[in-house]
């Protein structure tokens, strides 16, 4: 049996070494150019349409933003991003949908109503729950202040 020294000094030399500066940096990288992709279709909304209130370019925006992560996780583009930027890709909108529409892909073979349906927010499910959850606490916690 080895000690707890031991032990440690064994994972240390045999664990893999982490390229933390280069992943920080894709994902750094990676995640503003999404950024910079969302605030490029906020302004050509409103070049477009210049009428557009601030809360319809915002819903403007972040539909084309939804579109554009499902549509590349779609491709299959997304997740080879992923595998690069690391955290970076995670964005909550792009994130999002990419979250929703990857299990959807997966179980497609199983069906539109068993496979689809049922599996597409296996891993976007419990942060909706969660969220809404927490949002009605919030909402009762401020109505009552």
């Amino acid at each position: 049996m080895l000690d707890p020294k031991t032990y440690n000094e064994f994972v240390i030399q045999t664990a893999p070494k982490t390229k933390m500066a280069r992943t920080l940096l894709a994902a750094f990288i990676v995640g503003g150019l999404i950024c910079c992709i969302g605030q490029a279709v906020s302004d050509i909304a409103k070049l477009i349409k210049p009428s557009l209130v601030k809360e319809a370019l915002a819903a403007w925006t972040s539909v084309t933003m939804i579109f554009l992560g499902s549509f590349f996780t779609g491709l299959g583009l997304y997740d080879r991003l992923g595998r690069i930027a690391g955290a970076g890709s995670i964005i909550p909108i792009t994130g999002f949908a990419n979250s929703i529409v990857s299990p959807a892909m997966e179980f497609n073979r199983e069906g539109i109503v068993f496979g689809i349906c049922a599996k597409m927010f296996t891993v976007a499910g419990p942060i909706i729950v969660f969220g809404v959850a927490l949002s009605v606490i919030a909402g009762i916690i401020g109505l009552f202040l």
